[in-house]
C-alpha cells in the first residue's frame, strides 16, 4: 500500500523528467515576471527618456503592492493579482500612447479626447506606407495590447505565488526595499536627475485624473467663451471695407513652421527660397510683410490651427473644435461671405470625404479632392501635388469671370509628413489632369527609408517646404493681378524629429499685396518687410489674427473695436456692447 501511495505521489511530466530545466525555465519565468513590472512602473512618457537609468529606481507602488499581496488570503491574493496586472497593463498600453503623442504631438495622450485620432493614424500609415503595412501595423497594435494585458496579468500573479511560497523572505525583502525607499525620499537620493525613490506611476494615474478634469471643465467654460464675439453683430457693411474689390487668398503650408527658417539643417534651402521668392515678387510689383503667430497645436492636427486663426478662438483639443464648428462664432472667412461682396470657396484637397464643416466657415463652395479633377497618383499622405492644387484653383474658380472678387481658403499639403515622395515643379503648361505626376512619384524616395532617417528626413522637410512656397509664389506671379492680396502661414511646426523635442509652436505668416494701401494698413503691426520674419519680429498668438486683421481692414482701423452694430437694432447694440 505504501509502495502505491509513494508512486501516485511522485512527480510526473518533464519537470521530472529534467528537473534543472524546470527550475531554469521557473527563474526565468519569474525574472521576466519581475522586468514586465518593473517596467510598467517605470516606464517613462517621452521617447527620449527611455534609457536604462530610467530603471534603476525602487517604485513605492510596487512595494505596496507587495504589501498588500502578502496580506491576502490564497484565493483573494490571486483575484487582486490578476486585476492588478490588467490595471497595470492599461497603465502601460496608457504610457506607450503618451510616448508616441509626445513624438508625433508634442503633448501626451488625451484619455477623453484623443481616441479618434487613432482611426486618423491609421489612415496616416496606410497612406504613407500602403495598405498592407497599415493592416499589419493595426492587426500588430491590438495584438500588443491584448498580449500586454494579459501578460502583465499572468506576471503579477506568477510574482504574487512565489511571494506566497516564499512569505518570510518575501515579506523581509519588501520591508527593506520599503525602508531603502524612505530614506532615499526623505533624503533626496537621485540617479540620473531622477529620483531613486519613485512614485512616478502614482504621480501618471493623478496626472490624467487631473487631465480628465481639467478637460471635462474646459468643454464647459470654452462653451461660454466661444458664444462672446466682438464682431459677431458686426453688420456687413462695416466689414473689411479696406479691402473691397481685392481677391483674397488665405492659405496654409502644412508643418511650415519656424524651424524651417531657423533650424541650421534646414534653413539655408528654405531662406534662400523665402529670399528669392521676396525679389521676384518686388520686381513684379507686389510687395509683402511677415511675423509670427504661436499655433494652438504642434506635429498635426492642423484643423486646429486653422479654426483658431480663422475664428480668433485658441483651440488646441477636439473638444473645443467641435464646440466652435457648431456654433456661429464668427471666422476670418465668414466675414468675407457677411459683407455680401465677395464669393468665398475652400479648396481642400487633404478632405477625402463629407465636410460639413465648410458651412460653418461660410463657404460658399467648397472643392474637396474629389472635385479638384486630379488623375495623377497620391504623393503618400497628399492627395495630389500643390500646383496641381493651385492650377485647379485658377481653372474651377480664380480663372473665371465673376461679377464679385474672390476670396479663397486653401489648404497645400504637400509638405505634410512623411516628407517623400516629393512633387517637383513642373511648367504650368504640363500640369493637365496631373497625369503627369506618375513618373515623379515613381521616381520620388521612398517614406520609410525618409522617415526613418534623422537626417533624411529635416533635409526632405526643408525640401518640401520649398516646393510649397514656390508654387504658391510662381502661381501669384503668374495668375495674380493689381488686385491680389494673399496671406500664407504655416498651421504648426513639423514633429519633434524634425523640430527638436524643444522647438516652438511659432510658424511664419505673411501678407502679399500689389496696392500698397493694403499692407500701409498693417504698418503698426511691426512686422518685417518680406516673406522671411526675423529672430524680432513680432510673435502673436494665433488666436489674436483674426481680430486685428478685422481691425486693419474695418472702416476705422486702429482703434482696436468693433464697429457699432446699426442704430436701428437697440437689442443687437446692447447684445455688442455688453460682449465688448
Amino acid at each position: 500500500m505504501s509502495s502505491v501511495r509513494d508512486t501516485a505521489a511522485a512527480p510526473k511530466g518533464w519537470r521530472a523528467t529534467y528537473p534543472a530545466v524546470a527550475r531554469a525555465v521557473a527563474w526565468a519565468a519569474t525574472g521576466l515576471s519581475l522586468a514586465l513590472v518593473f517596467i510598467a512602473l517605470l516606464l517613462p512618457t517621452q521617447l527620449s527618456l527611455v534609457e536604462p537609468s530610467a530603471f534603476m529606481r525602487i517604485p513605492v507602488e510596487g512595494v505596496f503592492g507587495a504589501t498588500l499581496l502578502l496580506m491576502l488570503p490564497s484565493m483573494a491574493r490571486r483575484v487582486v493579482a490578476v486585476l492588478a496586472g490588467v490595471v497595470l497593463g492599461a497603465l502601460t498600453i496608457l504610457n506607450l500612447l503618451d510616448i508616441g503623442f509626445n513624438e508625433f504631438l508634442g503633448r501626451g495622450f488625451n484619455v477623453v479626447l484623443d481616441w479618434i485620432l487613432l482611426d486618423d493614424a491609421q489612415s496616416y500609415v496606410k497612406d504613407a506606407l500602403g495598405e498592407t503595412a497599415a493592416t499589419a501595423a493595426l492587426i500588430g497594435v491590438v495584438i500588443l495590447a491584448v498580449a500586454v494585458l494579459v501578460l502583465m496579468g499572468l506576471a503579477v500573479l506568477r510574482i504574487s505565488n512565489v511571494m506566497a511560497r516564499n512569505s518570510a523572505v518575501a515579506t523581509r525583502t519588501t520591508l527593506v526595499l520599503g525602508t531603502v525607499w524612505v530614506m532615499c525620499a526623505a533624503l533626496g537620493v537621485q540617479v540620473a536627475g531622477a529620483p531613486f525613490a519613485s512614485r512616478s506611476t502614482t504621480a501618471l494615474v493623478q496626472d490624467r485624473a487631473e487631465r480628465v478634469r481639467k478637460t471635462l471643465k474646459d468643454e464647459r467654460e470654452f462653451a461660454k467663451v466661444a458664444a462672446v464675439d466682438t464682431y459677431g453683430d458686426t453688420p456687413g457693411d462695416q466689414l473689411l471695407t479696406g479691402l473691397r474689390g481685392k481677391d483674397m487668398m488665405f492659405t496654409f503650408i502644412e508643418s511650415y513652421g519656424r524651424s524651417a527658417i531657423e533650424d541650421p539643417a534646414i534653413a539655408p534651402g528654405v531662406d534662400k527660397t523665402l529670399k528669392s521668392a521676396t525679389k521676384r515678387l518686388n520686381k513684379a510689383g507686389f510687395a509683402s510683410k511677415s511675423g509670427w503667430l504661436t499655433s494652438a497645436t504642434y506635429g498635426g492636427s492642423s484643423w486646429l490651427g486653422h479654426s483658431t486663426f480663422l475664428t480668433g478662438l485658441w483651440i488646441d483639443n477636439q473638444n473645443r473644435y467641435r464646440t466652435v464648428t457648431a456654433g456661429d462664432h464668427m471666422s476670418i472667412t465668414r466675414a468675407f461671405q457677411r459683407t455680401g461682396a465677395w464669393r468665398t470657396v475652400g479648396i481642400m484637397p487633404g478632405v477625402t470625404k463629407g465636410w460639413p464643416e465648410g458651412k460653418f466657415y461660410g463657404l460658399d463652395h467648397v472643392y474637396d479632392s474629389r472635385d479638384l479633377g486630379y488623375k495623377g497618383p497620391k504623393f503618400s499622405w497628399s492627395t495630389m501635388p500643390d500646383q496641381y492644387t493651385l492650377k485647379a484653383f485658377e481653372h474651377l474658380e480664380h480663372g473665371k469671370k465673376r461679377d464679385k472678387p474672390l476670396m479663397s481658403e486653401i489648404i497645400l499639403t504637400s509638405s505634410h509628413q512623411p516628407w517623400a515622395p516629393i512633387p517637383k515643379t513642373i511648367p504650368w503648361s504640363q500640369v493637365g489632369d496631373g497625369s503627369v505626376y506618375k513618373a515623379i512619384q515613381k521616381a520620388g524616395k521612398n517614406p520609410a527609408d525618409v522617415f526613418t532617417d534623422s537626417s533624411k528626413v529635416k533635409a526632405e522637410y526643408g525640401k518640401s517646404i520649398q516646393y510649397s512656397v514656390n508654387s504658391l509664389i510662381d502661381y501669384v506671379l503668374k495668375y495674380g493681378n493689381k488686385n491680389t492680396v494673399l496671406v500664407f502661414l504655416g498651421d504648426h511646426q513639423p514633429l519633434s524629429r524634425v523640430s527638436g523635442n524643444n522647438a516652438s509652436r511659432d510658424v511664419p505668416v505673411a501678407i502679399v499685396a500689389h496696392d500698397k494701401a493694403v499692407l500701409d494698413r498693417i504698418s503698426h503691426w511691426g512686422w518685417e518687410d518680406g516673406l522671411m520674419p526675423g529672430a524680432k519680429a513680432p510673435v502673436w498668438k494665433m488666436s489674436s489674427f483674426r481680430d486685428r486683421f478685422l481691425d486693419a481692414y474695418g472702416p476705422n482701423p486702429g482703434d482696436g473695436t468693433a464697429p457699432a452694430p446699426p442704430s436701428s437694432s437697440p437689442k443687437a447694440s446692447a447684445k455688442a456692447s455688453a460682449k465688448r
